[in-house]
Order: C-alpha cells, then structure tokens, then sequence
C-alpha cells in the first residue's frame, strides 16, 4: 500500500538506528527501510565480533573458543535492535531495497512510500583493490573472517588501517603466522607518524610481520590449493594460507535511484552533503559511512541524530555536524586514540600552536600494570578572545596506551565544550588511573611536569 511517513530512514546500522530513534524521540511518524540485517555492519561484521576477538585473543582463549565468544556477543546485541524492539519504541519496520522516485518519494518492493523528509544512511562495504589476478583467488573481508571455523596456519593482510591491524594482532596471538601488508610508508598512515613507530616495535615483538611501503603487484593461488601467493613490488613473495583484504571502504549508494531524485555522489562514490547533511535533494540527508566524513560508528550514531533533526525540522535553524571534534580509536594492544589536529596540521595551520608530551612509561599506572608502550600528546592553541591564559584551548590530542580508547573522551569534552586547557590541569584525577597521564601532559603548559614542558608545534613531529 501506498503509505506517507514524517521521516523515512534508509538503512538499519548505526547511523540509520540513530536517525530512526531521533524520528520517534520528536513523535514524528517514522519508517526505517532496512535492506539488511538490523544492525548493520557495526553488529554482524564490525565493532561487535572485531571486539569480541580481541579481548578473547588478549586473554589467550583458543580459535574456537573465541569464535563462539563473537556468536554470543553478536546475538546478544543483536536482540536488542530487532523489528519487534524497534516497534515498542516508536520505529516502523521494513524490510526490503529502497530506490528513489522523486525526492519525495521511494518504492519498496513495489510499494510507494512517501514523506516529509528523508535520511538516507545505507553505509558502506569492503573496498577491493585492483590487484591483479586478486579476483581469482577466496580472499577474506570483515564480512566473512568471522566465519571462520579453522584458525588458519597463516594469514597475509592487505592494508594496515584499523580493520588491518586490529586484526593483525589478534589473529597473532590466537596463533597464526601473520604478514601485514600496507602500500603507505607506515602503520595507521592517518595516525601521528609516531603513532606507527610504537606498533611496528610492538608487532614485531609479537612476531607480526610488517611490510609497509610495499604495494602487491599480483595475487595467485598456490597450486596445491594451500592457500595464495603476494608478489610485491620489489619482487619479495608471501605465501599465506588465507588472505584478508582490509583495504579501506566504499560507500553503498548502487540502486537507490540517487538520479530520480537529484542526489549527486563526489568522486568517490559518497553522497555529497553539506555542514547540515543534507543533500543536494531539498528534504533529503544523509548520514554515516554513505557520506564519506568519518568511517566511525559513533560518529554515524551522532550523524544519524542530527540528519533526522534537521529533515524533521520546521522553523529552528539546522544543527551542524562538525567532524573536527569527534574522537577515534583503533583497539589494538596499546590502543590508539586521536581527537582533532595532529601536531603537523597544527603547526601547519594554527600560528603559535604549542604541544605538550608525555611518554606513558612516566605514568604510574602503566608502570604498575607492566605495559609502558605508546604517549600522550595534546596540542594546544589560542583562544579568540583571551589568547594563551588558562593555556588557550585544547586543539587535539594522539594517545597511545592500554586505555586510550577511554581516555580520549576527556579530551573530546574539552574540545566540543571550549574549555580552557588549564582545566585539564587543575581537575583532580584519581590516582594511579591510566587517565591521571592527561592531568600530567596538560600541567606541561604551565609550570611543567616533572622535567617536561610544552613547546611549539613542529612539522615533522
């Protein structure tokens, strides 16, 4: 039946859970069209059974104990975002493939479906890369390597980004001979290049194998049926078992019938919104992986909420989605966190930019739990109005440690609040808490801790 909506939401991840939730927070009249499994990506194939790895690989559970740990976990949260759950809270369920009529209109398995505003939120997946001959061969993505019923002998793996080497570590210490490929000169090349230097010592002593700056010219199986092979460009081999692409993402907009309803796509494939999301149809917005602003589900989830907001709105003033604020982590052993500018594009682009450092070794909390790899660094800069007192405000910050992942948010905080640095300083933290280091690092801009002190922003750093 033809039916009209106040808010229709295409797609069931994070960003599209977020959106629909914010439709039924506003007692708007909202549909979610979900093609696949509610969830999404982030449940089935991402951050749930990704994680789940992990922490069972860290504990030194064997292949298959781990791998019924991501079936429990992924089925645990999985139940909590079904159809029926969705119904108790406000959210009408479809399952089916969406495509635009008109920038009001879409059809659903012949149904056409009509409402005030839409968010369009149909993420991504893998990225495969044009190596030859990689077609030819059963290679692995985060869609399939959690169906692995075999811990394999050894493991190549092409690219080292999160997926990559969060992957990378946990199959290492499950117990396969892992290579870790990457075209780029270094590990995580959007981290701090010193964010690379601590992981390649720490791979290596776990016995990963590391090959950066090193692009696959060709991929073939191996005759016996062993598994493939990787010739690299400098003519070096690996030979692997299995091999698993981790390449990057490419955003899912194929069918959705983007044209019918004036919806341009940018050079890579993501739908081009403005600082609002919204789209270059009136009505319609986009939000999580399908824009290409920050592969990251947390920030789908914060830009599900502001697309729905602004689709639903009347006579408010849209809200804005700033990506310069929101945090990442890569979950690997130590973790890697970032918020805002790297100490580069600070000295780059912010005159008198200063930068505090602490290596974690000098934070007693990792002293006492034995892991002292990775630092904090925070950069600071100028406040518009009072200059550097109170230390200016917080501009960004790379965090390298066990807990970095957590202790990233206090930095968030002061960015998206506008808090003085100084209050990083003056806040008493618990002791000996991993997040005591930020305390420590924020002193370095203004009496100093211990011997160190901040200094200017560097490129090069």
């Amino acid at each position: 039946m033809d039916r009209d909506y106040d808010l229709i939401v295409i797609g069931g991840g994070a960003a599209g859970l977020a959106a629909a939730q914010a439709g039924a927070a506003a007692r708007a009249r909202t549909l979610l069209v979900a093609e696949g499994e509610i969830g999404g990506e982030c449940t089935f194939t991402g951050c749930v059974p990704s994680k789940t790895l992990i922490e069972a690989a860290a504990r030194g559970a064997a292949f298959t104990e781990a791998t019924a740990e991501v079936r429990r976990a992924v089925a645990t949260i999985a139940a909590t975002e079904t159809p029926a759950v969705l119904s108790r809270r406000g959210i009408e369920v479809l399952r089916g493939r969406a495509a635009f009529r008109s920038p009001r209109e879409i059809t659903v398995d012949g149904s056409v479906l009509r409402a005030r505003g839409f968010v369009v939120a149909t993420g991504s997946r893998p990225a495969v890369p044009p190596v030859s001959g990689l077609a030819g061969v059963p290679y692995l993505t985060n869609e399939n390597v959690f169906d692995l019923t075999c811990l394999p002998a050894s493991l190549a793996i092409l690219g080292a980004g999160a997926v990559g080497c969060e992957l990378a570590q946990a199959f290492a210490r499950l117990g396969s001979q892992v290579t870790l490929i990457e075209a780029a000169p270094r590990l995580l090349p959007a981290a701090e290049p010193a964010v690379a230097e601590v992981l390649s010592q720490v791979f290596a002593a776990e016995g990963i194998t590391v090959r950066t700056g090193s692009a696959v010219e060709t991929i073939s199986s191996i005759p016996n049926g062993s598994g493939c092979l990787l010739r690299l460009h400098d003519s070096a081999e690996v030979a692997a078992a299995k091999l698993l692409v981790a390449a990057g993402r490419t955003p899912n907009t194929p069918d959705l019938g983007l044209a019918s309803a004036g919806i341009r796509l940018d050079g890579r494939g993501a739908l081009v919104v403005d600082r609002t999301l919204a789209t270059t149809a009136r009505g319609v917005y986009a939000a999580g992986d399908v824009t290409g602003l920050m592969p990251f589900t947390h920030a789908a989830y914060a830009m599900g909420r502001i697309a729905a907001r602004n689709a639903l709105r009347k006579r408010r003033p849209p809200e804005r989605f700033s990506p310069a604020r929101i945090p990442w982590a890569v979950f690997t052993d130590p973790e890697v966190a970032q918020a805002g500018l790297t100490e580069e594009q600070a000295a780059a682009h912010v005159p008198g930019a200063r930068v505090a450092y602490l290596p974690v070794g000098e934070v007693d909390r990792a002293v006492t739990a034995g892991r002292t790899a990775g630092f904090i660094k925070i950069i600071a800069g100028s406040r518009r109005l009072t200059g550097s007192i109170g230390g200016g405000r917080v501009l960004g910050a790379t965090i390298v440690a066990a807990r970095a992942g957590d202790m990233i948010g206090e930095i968030a905080l002061a960015m998206r609040t506008g808090m003085f640095t100084g209050r990083l300083a003056q806040t008493t933290h618990v002791y000996p808490a991993w997040s005591l280091g930020i305390q420590q690092t924020a002193a370095q801009f203004f009496a100093g801790y211990g011997e160190r002190a901040a200094r200017p922003a560097q490129v090069g750093k």
